[in-house]
C-alpha cells in the first residue's frame, strides 16, 4: 500500500508540474499523456517485437550468467585453493563496469543482440557468483561433519548440504542480477542506437523533434518490466525457501 501511495504521489506531482507551465511540455509532458502513450504502444506490433527482442536478450544473458556463475561459485566456495588462485583475477575484473565494455564488445561482436547478451552475461555473473560463495560460507559445519562421519565424500556433502544451504542466497543473487540485466540490456541498446529493442525505441524517440513523450513511455515500459520481474522472483523465493530469515520476517 505504501508503494502504491508513493506511485500515486509521484504521478500527481509530475502531472501538476507538466500542466502548470513551469516546465515546457516538450521537456516534461503531463504524466497522464505519457501513460496514455504507453498504453497505445501496447497495440503497436513493431514496438512489441522490439520489447520481445530486449526480453530475449535479457533472459539469454541471465541464463548464461547463472550457468557460469553457480558452478564456479560452488567450486570457489568449497575449494579454498581454487578461491585463492582466482582471487586476483576476480578482483581485477569485478570493478570493471559493463557499460565501459560496450565499445569493445561492439567492435568484436558487432552492434546486435550478441553484444547485448555478452554484456548482460558479464554483468550478471558477479552477483550470482558472490552470493553462491557467500551462501556456501553460511553452511552449518555440524551438518557437513555429520555427513563426513558417515563416509560421504566432498561432492556428496556439497550437493546434500552445501547447495541446499546456499540456495536462498543464490536465488537472491539471481533476483539482483535480473534487475541488472534488464538495465544493461536497455542501456546497451540505447547506446547502439539502431536495430530492434526497447532501448532502440527510446534512443530513436530521443532523436525525434517531439519525442519526449515516447521516451518517457518507453521508460514506463522498462520500469514496469523491472517491477514485474522483481515481484515474480520474490514470490518464487518466498515459495521455494519459506525458511529463509527474510521470508519468515515478512509472514503475518
Amino acid at each position: 500500500m505504501l508503494g502504491a501511495v508513493g506511485v500515486l504521489v509521484a504521478f500527481a506531482a509530475c502531472e501538476a508540474l507538466g500542466r502548470s507551465g513551469m516546465v515546457r511540455s516538450a521537456f516534461l509532458p503531463p504524466a497522464s499523456e505519457v501513460l496514455v502513450r504507453a498504453v497505445e504502444l501496447g497495440g503497436d506490433t513493431a514496438f512489441l517485437n522490439g520489447v520481445g527482442a530486449t526480453l530475449e536478450a535479457w533472459a539469454t544473458g541471465l541464463a548464461l550468467a547463472c550457468a557460469l556463475a553457480i558452478p564456479l561459485g560452488l567450486l570457489l566456495g568449497s575449494v579454498p585453493t581454487a578461491a585463492q588462485a582466482a582471487r586476483v583475477l576476480i578482483e581485477f575484473l569485478r570493478p570493471v563496469p559493463s557499460v565501459a565494455l560496450i565499445p569493445l564488445v561492439s567492435l568484436l561482436l558487432g552492434a546486435g543482440s550478441e553484444t547485448t547478451v555478452a554484456l548482460v552475461t558479464y554483468a550478471c555473473v558477479w552477483p550470482v557468483l558472490f552470493n553462491t560463495v557467500y551462501g556456501l560460507g553460511e553452511t552449518d559445519p555440524l551438518a557437513e561433519d555429520t555427513l563426513r562421519a558417515f563416509g560421504f565424500g566432498r561432492l556428496a556433502v556439497l550437493l546434500r548440504v552445501g547447495l541446499p544451504s546456499a540456495a536462498p542466497f543464490i536465488a537472491a543473487g539471481v533476483r539482483i542480477a535480473a534487475a541488472t540485466a534488464l538495465i544493461l540490456a536497455v542501456a546497451s541498446e540505447i547506446l547502439a542506437g539502431f536495430g530492434e529493442g526497447l532501448g532502440i525505441f527510446i534512443a530513436q524517440a530521443g532523436m525525434a523533434t517531439d519525442g519526449t513523450r515516447d521516451v518517457l513511455a518507453g521508460v514506463v515500459w522498462a520500469g514496469a518490466f523491472g517491477l514485474v520481474i522483481n515481484l515474480a522472483l520474490t514470490a518464487v523465493e518466498r515459495r521455494l525457501f519459506p525458511w529463509a530469515p527474510e521470508h519468515r520476517r515478512s509472514r503475518p
